[in-house]
């Protein structure tokens, strides 16, 4: 029995946790007994003692941030999910579609600062591909540098069912147009039963794995997601975590994990869930960097957390705070209360308040400055 104490820093109160911590300190996976017995611990300290010392190992003390646009080109979607408050009808008196002039015009506001462009919208049933191949070649002529990051796999997926193509295809063109990497959103919960609920009309779960599968195959590296708060149990969780894993043993192609806290605000949803409280939501911080052994970044994104929550998050496994935003739409029509953006001098500070170091990053994590 190692001492837990010497490692983590502190003892465990709950012994059903000793387990996991063995296996962490041995190099031994979690399975989904411990991820169980994690999410439904009240030990806090120790299970953000646990995750610190993951992310420690992977990354030592650097947290990363990065100086980045996110454009929603449309609200105009042709599905509608029920956690969703951002979609329109085309006819809807505030549905809008950027032009690509427009798109340019927000990124050009933005000065030479730019290190990544994050891009995604509605699934429009009236753009032609045309559109999505003169957005990324008109980005990446006017911003050589920066790394363009678009389009969820729910979108590549509808692009390919719309324009008469594979997956691979579709990010064939994209790549040549400069498509450098994809977001991980449209997973919501990998669960086929909550989707036909949820998200009746987004992609399978398979498809949605096996979109990434490609994009990995073709050296596209991803990020992954899921959506919590709503009507997932604890199985669904560790489930959508699972097979996560599993792909990235097979592929390596996952570069970060993004948990994202559902907003119940302005959906259907809005009287039937709350939103968990702060605890739950570190514990999920926790359980995905332990779970998670393969994927090299854990992203608190404060959009969704708080300020508050994102800098605590980063003491339970998180080592990323995502970006400066600009402009973010889909959670705040959700209600979300946090700032539309932040600047880049507030991230440095938020990382520094925690005693970790900032790093600045590009889209595909290659350090730009550290800041000690």
């Amino acid at each position: 029995m190692h001492s837990m104490e010497k490692y983590f820093g502190i003892p465990y109160v709950d012994a059903s946790l000793s387990t996991a911590a063995e296996k962490l300190l041995e190099g031994i996976r979690i399975n989904r007994k411990d991820a169980h017995l994690i999410l439904n611990s009240n030990d806090i300290h120790f299970i953000g003692a646990m995750a610190d010392y993951k992310k420690q190992q992977l990354n030592g003390r650097l947290v990363y941030f990065t100086v980045n646009k996110q454009i929603n080109y449309t609200n105009i979607c042709s599905v509608h999910c029920k956690v969703c408050a951002y979609a329109k009808g085309r006819h809807a008196a505030d549905a809008y579609t950027m032009t690509i002039e427009e798109i340019i015009g927000e990124l050009h506001k933005c000065g030479n600062e730019l290190d990544e462009v994050h891009i995604v919208g509605g699934l429009h049933p009236d753009l032609q591909f045309d559109y999505y191949i003169s957005m990324i070649r008109g980005i990446s002529s006017h911003f050589p540098s920066i790394t363009i990051k678009a389009f969820t796999a729910t979108e590549i997926g509808y692009f390919a069912k719309l324009f008469g193509m594979n997956v691979k295809e579709v990010l064939e063109r994209l790549v040549d147009a400069g498509l450098n990497t994809m977001p991980g959103g449209g997973a919501e919960i990998l669960s086929d039963s909550i989707r036909s609920e949820l998200f009746r009309g987004k992609e399978s779960k398979d498809e949605w794995l096996r979109t990434h599968r490609t994009a990995h195959s073709m050296g596209i590296k991803t990020n992954a997601t899921m959506l919590y708060g709503h009507i997932e149990t604890d199985d669904d969780i560790i489930s959508h975590l699972e097979q996560l894993r599993s792909l990235q043993d097979e592929t390596s192609g996952f570069l970060t994990f993004v948990p994202l806290i559902f907003h119940p605000a302005n959906t259907p949803l809005h009287n039937m869930v709350h939103t968990p409280a702060g605890i739950r939501k570190l514990k999920i911080i926790a359980l995905s960097r332990l779970y998670l052994d393969n994927f090299p970044h854990i992203k608190a994104y404060w959009v969704m957390l708080s300020e508050g929550i994102t800098q605590i998050a980063l003491h339970f496994g998180a080592d990323d705070i995502d970006g400066t935003i600009g402009k973010e739409r889909v959670a705040h029509a959700a209600g979300a209360s946090t700032p539309a953006g932040l600047t880049k001098n507030k991230m440095i500070s938020m990382i520094k308040g925690t005693g970790y170091i900032p790093a600045q990053r590009n889209g595909e994590y290659k350090v730009i400055k550290i800041y000690r």
